[in-house]
């Protein structure tokens, strides 16, 4: 029986010397304690070694695969004619049986030979040290690591990581000396600073001219290319309002002028450098939401691998931690979107369309992540095609509410122009109708008539208050009289009386708001009057 036996340096082949011993296997370890011992059981029958790394990596890919190489089929034909083969995978035996027609064989006394073999592999076979076999089998495993990852040594995203870091620092610094030549400079010319809006155009000035006398002297027609601003410059620079500045004042000055350039074309290199590699290593990524927002992602992520391995949702909001956990502490709404606000595509929509589509565009973007980070392909024909879908769906969404207003809620949204006074060529079927200015009066003279009706109304209530005002102040005349005469006949006083209880009666509702007080001593007297009648009558 032959074993087969996989090592960095090539394959080798060993022949079992004693196959005894083999039936025993909780006690074949102890054959492999040392090498004569080894040496009894197995022997090296032939050895094919690998020509370089490549050969050697693609031999352990086809292994792994169950697949068995071009050369180690040659080398099991010419040494393994009508001899038992022992394997260390089942498939790779099943695929050598099929191919080569050898019988093969894989159980736990081959493993455990395996393992044996393992132990003294550097005693038995030749010319084959362990310092060699180390350093072989450790730039094996990389090489195969790296081929399994599909990982290619030009695709390195810490160039990325820094480039973007960088970019940020130079804004801000460029930022921080160009309004500092601003605020130095406007000493002496602060009338450049509202003429001159650009940080760059402005340096280049500054740097040019020097004192501000030297204006009228200079062409600036190379730094601003409108005229007019150019002539602005010359009249404010006559009859400017700032100080006087010495000439090493304006040496220092200029040298800052000369940082801010530098600075501007090292930071315009620098964008170059970092859109060249991001075409490279991410171009999908690139096509759908551009250079900076995707390399702000990969440096947030930490790199294209582990980007790649978090889901749509988390690309998302992928930069605004902090008020994702404050929305959910606070039971408030989540953020809708993170760096990804800043491409393109998000902000050519609406307001109210922005959350779709930031939706959207993070799981599109997701999908071109994980395409470049573990693809073969290095075009970027998927996120050519996904932002095309997305810009078809943004083109949508606008359609439906443009149809929505129309009035047309069901169905493909239709936008048509309505003239149904229009013909199909040129021209209108009906002229156009013109202002009719009578329509105004007939409005005036209904608005006249309307108030009319109250009017009289008024008038009639006017008339009915004054007839029962009348009637009222009679009565009451009538009623003093009365109360004034006296008769002494019994006939007339009781008709009186009669009389006299209907007209208190009038007066009382009259003084219903007189105190009461005043009330109950005028009652008693009228009482006691009659008592005293009544008694003079009977006597």
């Amino acid at each position: 029986m032959l074993v087969l036996f996989e090592t960095p340096a090539g394959f080798a082949l060993f022949k079992v010397l004693n196959e005894g011993k083999l039936d025993k296997v909780e006690d074949l370890w102890k054959e492999f304690t040392t090498s004569d011992s080894a040496r009894k059981v197995v022997e090296l029958k032939a050895f094919n070694k690998f020509e370089n790394t490549s050969d050697a990596l693609s031999a352990a890919t086809l292994i792994i695969d169950s697949k068995p190489t071009k050369g180690l089929r040659k080398f099991l034909q010419k040494h393994c004619d009508g001899e038992t083969l022992a394997v260390a995978d089942s498939k790779l035996g099943n695929a050598i049986k099929e191919k080569l027609k050898i019988d093969c064989v894989h159980n736990s006394v081959v493993m455990e030979l395996m393992r044996g073999l393992k132990n003294q592999l550097s005693e038995l076979i030749s010319g084959l040290g362990t310092q060699d076999l180390g350093p072989m089998s450790l730039g094996l495993s990389h090489s195969l690591s790296r081929y399994k990852l599909k990982f290619s040594p030009e695709k390195v995203d810490t160039m990325i990581i820094q480039a973007i870091g960088l970019l940020d620092d130079l804004d801000k610094e460029l930022n921080t000396y160009a309004m500092r030549v601003r605020e130095w400079y406007g000493w002496h010319f602060p009338e450049l600073t509202k003429i001159v809006t650009d940080n760059i155009q402005y340096a280049k000035v500054v740097k040019l001219m020097g004192n501000r006398t030297n204006a009228v002297n200079l062409d600036f027609s190379e730094i601003l290319t409108d005229g007019e601003v150019e002539e602005q410059l010359k009249e404010a620079a006559v009859i400017s309002m700032g100080t006087e500045v010495n000439d090493l004042d304006l040496s220092n000055i200029r040298e800052l002028c000369d940082q801010v350039l530098a600075l501007s074309e090292y930071r315009a290199q620098l964008y170059d450098y970092l859109k060249s590699r991001m075409n490279t290593i991410a171009p999908n990524l690139t096509a759908i939401v551009g250079e900076l927002v995707g390399a702000r992602l990969i440096s947030h992520g930490g790199s294209l691998v582990s980007l790649a391995k978090q889901p749509g949702s988390t690309i998302q909001i992928l930069g605004a931690e902090k008020a994702l956990f404050r929305a959910l502490k606070t039971k408030h709404a989540t953020p809708k979107y993170g760096l990804i606000y800043h491409a393109s595509l998000i902000g050519q929509a609406a307001p109210k369309h922005k959350g779709k589509i930031s939706r959207s565009l993070a799981s599109k973007a997701a999908l071109a992540i994980r395409y470049d980070a573990l693809g073969d392909g290095e075009n970027n024909s998927l996120g050519l095609e996904s932002r095309l879908k997305l810009e078809t769906m943004l083109r949508v969404l606008e359609g439906k509410e443009l149809a929505k207003s129309a009035g047309s809620m069901k169905g493909k949204p239709k936008i048509e122009v309505y003239e149904k006074d229009r013909k199909n060529g040129a021209g209108l079927i009906t002229p156009a109708k013109a202002y009719n200015p009578s329509a105004d009066l007939v409005l005036a003279q209904s608005t006249e008539e309307a108030p009319k009706k109250p009017k009289a109304a008024s008038k009639k209530r006017k008339h009915d208050d004054a007839e029962t005002a009348a009637s009222t102040q009679l009565a009451g005349e009538a009623i003093q009289k009365d109360g004034d005469e006296g008769c002494p006949k019994k006939k007339k006083k009781k008709s009186k009386d009669i009389e006299e209880s209907p007209a208190r009666d009038a007066k009382s509702d009259k003084k219903k708001k007189k105190s009461k007080g005043s009330e109950e001593p005028g009652a008693a007297t009228a009482e006691g009057e009659k008592k005293k009648k009544k008694k003079k009558s009977e006597a």
